[in-house]
């Protein structure tokens, strides 16, 4: 299938946003998180790259044998690193620039997700609000595709130096709160996780600004790339 990538921003370091469960590539603009972020943009102090999800077609696809399920993940997980990077370094006019990954509600999971996979390529992300054990979406059953895109999974068996070698070099916010709709459980229990193997990172709890909607969202974006970009 052909899958779009929205690029916003003529200048800065790239952040490669992901959409919630049924989004696309242009549900960061039409849900206001693009404007919201503007001055920004604007400024040149962040490029932003919305792709689009295949999510309907993977973990969502309740018609589909959960085998089908977890191999399309790691179909895109893998067009996210051999596609979507490579066009990021492409139109940035560099062989190779550290990329941050940004994700609200089931894109958290794939912004996380991506940097525990490549953490090469990608050195932050900010995963909002998000789930990190899926095993809900595989009716009971489980395959290598599945492990391997299950952070809660590989993370807790990890033992390769190179991942902790790497896990060292980035810089990962996990952010939460006790704000309207929001669920933090999974926000704790992965930051347990990353506690427990001495992997680096930022559990953020907003509080009251941490809700789960994209006013939200929004504001904890702000707070980021104002503080750290």
């Amino acid at each position: 299938m052909d899958l779009g990538v929205n690029v916003y921003g003529h200048w800065g370091p790239p952040i490669l946003g992901f959409p919630t469960s049924g989004g696309d590539e242009g549900e960061l603009e039409r849900m206001g998180l693009i404007r919201g972020l503007a001055d920004f943009v604007d400024a040149g102090r962040v490029k932003i790259f919305a792709v689009n999800s295949i999510n309907e077609a993977g973990f969502y696809n309740k018609r589909a044998h959960p085998f089908h399920r977890s191999w399309v993940q790691k179909q895109f997980d893998e067009y996210i690193r051999y596609e979507v990077v490579p066009f990021i370094f492409t139109n940035c006019r560099t062989e190779w620039t550290p990329i941050s990954t940004m994700g609200a509600s089931f894109g958290a999971y794939h912004a996380a997700n991506t940097l525990f996979k490549h953490p090469d390529v990608v050195k932050r992300c900010f995963a909002m609000s998000g789930v990190y054990d899926i095993r809900s979406f595989m009716n009971g059953m489980y395959d290598d595709n599945f492990y391997f895109n299950n952070p809660i999974d590989y993370l807790g068996n990890l033992s390769d130096g190179w991942y902790y070698d790497q896990y060292r070099t980035c810089d990962i916010h996990i952010a939460t709160g006790h704000g309207p709709h929001e669920n933090s459980a999974p926000s704790y229990r992965l930051s347990a996780l990353l506690a427990a193997k001495g992997i680096p990172h930022h559990l953020d709890d907003f509080g009251d600004m941490g809700g789960h909607d994209w006013p939200y969202w929004v504001h904890q974006m702000r707070n980021y790339i104002g503080g750290l970009f």
